[in-house]
Parts: C-alpha cells; sequence; structure tokens
C-alpha cells in the first residue's frame, strides 16, 4: 500500500495549497484524534451537514447513527455521495493587523460514497470501535447493544481513498511594515483535555473508578 493518498481536484486546495499533506500517518493520527466528524450530504437538492461520531478501522471509515435519520436511509438504496471533515483547533493566531488572524489548526477532508454496513460482523466491530474512540478501553467495560439497540443503529462506512489533510502551523504571518505597531501579536495555545470523571447520581458508591478514567 502506498505511504500517501493521491490528490484529485476534490483533494486539492483552492488556497494555500503548501498546507496540504497525503501521507496516510497525519491522515489517520488527525482522525483517530478527532472526537467528532461532520457529515454532509444532499437531501432534497439541498445540503445537509450532521456532526457525529466516527472511527476508523484501517483504511475505513465508519460514521455512527440512527437507522432512521435521512443519511442512514438514503445510502440504504445506493452509494450515497458524502463529504466527511474533521477538525482539531490548535492555537489562536492574534496578528498585530485584523486581516492576518487566523488559527493553528489540524483538518481532514474525505469524499466519496457511503454505504450502509449491512454484514452482522462488521458492523459489531464497528460499533466496538466507536465505543473505544470515545474513551479506549470503554467497549469491553460496558453491556453491549441488544437486538432492538442494534436494530435502531446505523453505521456508514467510508473507503478512504479521496482523502486530504490540512494543517496550519506557526507564529503571526504580519506585513513588515505592521511589525512595529504597538498591538500584542502571538499565539494562544488551545488544547482538548478530559477533567475528573464525574459518576452518575445513581451510580453506586461502591463502583471503582475504571482505570481508562483516572
Amino acid at each position: 500500500m502506498d505511504t500517501a493518498y493521491h490528490p484529485t481536484p476534490r483533494t486539492t486546495p483552492t488556497r494555500y495549497r503548501d498546507r496540504a499533506r497525503y501521507d496516510r500517518e497525519t491522515v489517520h493520527r488527525i482522525l483517530d484524534e478527532s472526537l467528532i466528524c461532520h457529515l454532509a450530504y444532499v437531501k432534497d437538492g439541498l445540503p445537509v451537514v450532521l456532526p457525529t461520531i466516527h472511527t476508523r478501522i484501517g483504511e475505513t471509515l465508519y460514521i455512527h447513527g440512527s437507522s432512521g435519520s435521512g443519511p442512514m436511509l438514503a445510502a440504504r438504496l445506493a452509494g450515497m455521495p458524502v463529504c466527511v471533515t474533521v477538525t482539531l483547533v490548535d492555537g489562536l493566531v492574534l496578528a498585530r493587523a485584523a486581516m492576518h488572524h487566523s488559527m493553528n489548526y489540524r483538518s481532514v477532508v474525505a469524499v466519496g460514497a457511503a454505504r450502509i454496513v449491512e454484514d452482522p460482523d462488521e458492523k459489531a466491530q464497528a460499533l466496538h470501535a466507536v465505543l473505544n474512540h470515545i474513551r479506549p478501553g470503554r467497549a469491553d467495560d460496558c453491556r453491549p447493544p441488544d437486538a432492538r439497540e442494534l436494530a435502531a443503529t446505523a453505521v456508514l462506512a467510508l473507503d478512504l481513498d479521496e482523502v486530504s489533510a490540512k494543517i496550519r502551523e506557526g507564529g503571526v504571518s504580519d506585513d513588515a511594515e505592521d511589525l512595529t505597531l504597538p498591538y500584542w501579536a502571538g499565539v494562544v495555545p488551545v488544547r482538548l483535555t478530559a477533567g475528573a470523571a464525574v459518576p452518575d447520581a445513581d451510580l453506586d458508591p461502591a463502583t471503582p473508578l475504571p482505570s481508562y478514567l483516572r
């Protein structure tokens, strides 16, 4: 397998092409770190974008949803054209000039035809991976879904063929003539961090906190 995805007209940025990345390691790392994705598709001639949970197994992106939702129903009829994006914000870039304010970020865009996962084993594997994407170790530390819950849950699969990452990193890009202006300039780092776990009100006080939540 190639170490990089091949750029296509749909995965080549029209601006800041130098920020594009196509190596699989970068793309996979961003997809795996992001906790949610945004699924875009067309319904009745209009664009729809939905935030949802995803996970990656190899070169397939799995997207969690309800079996009665619009994209899941559409995907049952045929391969549904979709665009899936994830974004991680790493910093606020504050420049001297308003025009040069920006953000440091890492993002991935994947396009293609999504399919509904019908195979029970593949669906079970994907849902197991979704739980572990939320928190590694969680899938084996909860009650598995029963038949009714599985029927109410749908999973979309998108093969990672047309994919690109885009990264903005570094500092301020002010014009030379603005460097002496009396305004603070620099980067404010931004990180997503988990706080201390808060037990459910009905949780037995004797229930130990799992090691993966400490």
